[in-house]
């Protein structure tokens, strides 16, 4: 299993007593290979691939567990033909990751840190730098509309925004009993005031806020990412922050985690990053723990995990 401290090997180790478990730096795949030899399951987080080429060469290999939401770092479709299933943790973390993103496009709005960090400089001025516009009665544009979106929105019913949602896997109708308008991806752009993405990555998501996505975005827009760093092009968002040509940025994901030291968006006051830790509670994290254990010891014992992937499923 990887030796990501969001992951705990006590518990895992309590879920499958008949289970030899071992930690090691899963962080490339020859160690993988090497680590993994003879391995009837892999615990993984984000950052370890576990592309065919890793999976053929596991041949006692029964189940990834992903120890967390997404699972683009694995392919499902080649664990699903040499037999080897694939699970995640679907339902954990949502109140966490949607309550964070709350926070980050609040603290976008109004300033926080900026002004945080003003006043720690000596400065007392409410009205130095970029305006604040109010709240209420704004647009909200969701990019993707899966629970951590829904949970999201649930969370910001209270300040009267529209809401209005791009994601080709859900239809109208479906948004439309939760208030929210259907929307393409360009509308989406044009017509919101703040843009919160919770889309997967994948082939059709990678690099989707791109130059021109930015210059599409309302100069006033605040942009939240509390999904995956690849959903952006970070180089233009930083150009377009440094332009003016959006308002504020709030990301607790990235492309490379941590980013390099020179990496420009840490230097914007108008950039709010924080630490990967959207998913973050004592509470969610024995809940992964507990629930990796559960997906492991239902494939030891020859049954179908609570949390297979179904390697299927139209968008992989």
């Amino acid at each position: 299993m990887s030796d990501d401290p969001m992951i705990d090997p006590d518990v895992i180790a309590e879920a499958v007593p008949d289970a030899t478990v071992r930690v090691a730096t899963l962080d490339d795949e020859r160690t993988i290979v090497e680590e993994g030899a003879g391995a009837g399951g892999l615990v993984v987080d984000v950052n370890t691939p576990v592309p065919e080429r890793v999976i053929s060469q596991l041949p006692h290999l029964e189940i990834v567990a992903r120890a967390g939401v997404g699972f683009e770092n694995i392919d499902v479709k080649a664990a699903a033909q040499h037999g080897v299933t694939v699970t995640n943790v679907p339902e954990y973390c949502t109140d966490e990751v949607a309550t964070h993103g709350v926070a980050l496009l609040l603290d976008c709005v109004r300033k926080v840190a900026e002004y945080d960090r003003a006043t720690a400089d000596g400065e007392w001025a409410w009205d130095d730098g970029r305006p604040i516009h109010r709240f209420p009665g704004t647009t909200l544009g969701l990019v993707s509309f899966g629970p951590i979106a829904r949970r999201f929105h649930d969370r910001l019913r209270g300040f009267d925004l529209d809401v209005i949602a791009y994601d080709p896997y859900v239809d109208a109708d479906e948004m439309a009993e939760a208030g929210v308008e259907k929307v393409d991806f360009d509308e989406l752009l044009e017509q919101a005031d703040h843009v919160s993405l919770h889309a997967p990555l994948t082939d059709q998501t990678e690099g989707l806020i791109d130059a021109d996505a930015l210059a599409a975005m309302r100069d006033h827009a605040t942009l939240v990412n509390t999904a995956r760093g690849g959903l952006i092009d970070e180089a233009a968002l930083a150009d377009a922050l440094q332009r003016g040509d959006i308002a504020a940025a709030g990301l607790d994901v990235r492309r490379t985690e941590p980013p390099a030291a020179g990496d420009p968006l840490r230097a914007l006051d108008n950039c709010l990053v924080t630490p990967h830790a959207g998913w973050y509670s004592v509470e969610a994290r024995e809940e992964l723990n507990r629930t990796v254990g559960r997906n492991l010891a239902a494939a030891f014992a020859g049954e179908t995990p609570p949390d297979r992937i179904d390697p299927d499923l139209d968008w992989l």
